[in-house]
């Protein structure tokens, strides 16, 4: 057992499996030598029982006694995404272990197992401390519902079969290399060989053998990019790639030795499962193309970056003489004028403020405003948890007050590229001093 029980499972819960009362004595439970209570409620046909290693499938409800009353820590009914446990069933962590009780069931039995909670809790979760409340003496209750279990050999030749069935369905002649990779390109490419480095632009949508899609970039505005020799997907995925060039259109079948194995990935993708991508190369280039690229584009921005700082002081002198203010730069550059002077307590260095604001560029394009969003901004003055010409400009205010605040780039955001906001960029702010505490 792990920690997977609390967040994975459906329960088919019988009738019969009504809580057990608790004693002393344990009424109506028996005992294996390792320590471990149960009660087995045999409705299953089957005979033949899980080992270790064995991938288990289950439906699960646990409680126990927390502060005096019983509680239910897990039921699988009422999680978001109702999912049975699933894993490979691991040899018993200590006497009395839960996996040993898992290995009792058959399919389609169930069965309810005591846990001491003090070994559930150290052992078995691996918790540092007992959760208060909770009695080192207790135990937990599992309520077991066996749905399947199979060998990793019996999921390896179902996983074969399912591959072999759904190449003869969709009539595929090509054969697999000697990875056992299905690499179909139904359009040619031309150009460099994908190899380490190469700087890739690709479509790609990966499915189950059955169809189900798990994951697409073809509805994206555009094609994923990436370094070609740094992780991208599956083993598999990443070397049919390599083989492909610019333009290349392909189906690639990767069997689940190179995907995700026995681990599987999450609730998407199981054990032992072959995945299908469809890939589409729109765009290679080579290191040294790239890294070449990479300098151009280095110095056009650098260009722009330049133009913006020399035209920073004309536009904000254009934006204060159009917008007809008068006021007097403070000596970091910013602009104060105060729209409502405030009456509670002085904002200071050190008290955490509560501000709304909206945030322009001197085009007067808004790119920002917690008002919009119903949420002001608190924060610590003085800090540096926002721009300077915030900390400098909000501590010139009283609680209630109302301000422009000017901020030239150098006490705002500098050269940075802020997305919406372009570097060397002066920012006008709009604020009210909501509190201040």
């Amino acid at each position: 057992m792990n920690k997977r029980f609390f967040t994975a499972a459906t329960l088919i819960f019988l009738a019969a499996m009504a809580l057990p009362t608790f004693s002393q004595k344990f009424p109506g439970f028996s005992k294996t030598k390792t320590g471990l209570y149960y009660k087995l409620y045999k409705t299953g046909t089957d005979t033949l029982t899980p080992r270790t290693g064995y991938f288990v499938e289950f439906d699960m409800i646990y409680h126990g006694k927390s502060h005096g009353k019983d509680s239910v820590f897990f039921n699988s009914q009422k999680q978001e995404k109702p999912a049975p446990v699933k894993f490979f069933l691991p040899l018993p962590g200590f006497k009395g272990d839960l996996n040993e009780g898992i290995a009792m069931l058959a399919k389609g039995d169930s069965g309810v197992f005591m846990v001491n909670a003090d070994s559930l809790i150290f052992k078995t979760f691996k918790m540092k401390q007992r959760p208060a409340g909770i009695d080192s003496n207790e135990y937990f209750f599992f309520h077991i519902h066996l749905l399947s279990f199979q060998t990793p050999e019996g999921m390896i030749f179902k996983e074969e079969a399912q591959l072999k069935k759904y190449v003869e369905d969709n009539k595929i002649t090509a054969k697999p290399n000697s990875m056992g990779l299905y690499i179909i390109e139904t359009q040619q490419g031309s150009g460099v060989k994908i190899d380490s480095g190469c700087q890739v632009r690709m479509n790609y949508r990966v499915s189950l053998l059955d169809g189900k899609e798990l994951f697409s970039t073809f509805e994206r505005p555009d094609p994923v990019k990436f370094e070609y020799g740094k992780r991208i997907d599956t083993p598999g995925f990443e070397y049919a790639v390599s083989t492909l060039t610019k333009g290349s259109k392909a189906k690639i079948i990767v069997p689940s030795a190179l995907a995700f194995g026995r681990r599987g990935s999450g609730n998407l993708v199981g054990p032992y499962q072959s995945l299908i991508y469809e890939v589409e190369i729109t765009n290679v280039k080579t290191k040294p193309e790239y890294e070449k690229e990479q300098i151009e584009n280095q110095k056009s921005e650098q260009m722009k970056a330049d133009s913006s700082k020399n035209a920073e002081p004309g536009l904000l002198e254009k934006y204060l003489k159009d917008n007809n203010i008068t006021a007097k730069p403070q000596p970091n550059g910013l602009y104060y004028i105060q729209v409502l002077a405030g009456t509670g307590p002085k904002a200071e260095a050190g008290k955490t403020v509560k501000v709304h604001y909206t945030g322009k560029l001197l085009n007067g394009k808004v790119f920002d405003s917690s008002i919009e969003r119903k949420n002001p901004i608190e924060f610590m003055l003085g800090r540096g948890q926002v721009i300077k010409g915030w900390d400098e400009g909000i501590a010139m205010m009283k609680q209630g007050g109302k301000a422009t605040l000017i901020i030239p780039s150098a006490i705002g955001y500098s050269d940075r590229d802020m997305g919406v906001i372009p570097p060397y960029s002066t920012l006008v702010f709009e604020v009210e001093l909501i509190e201040v505490k």
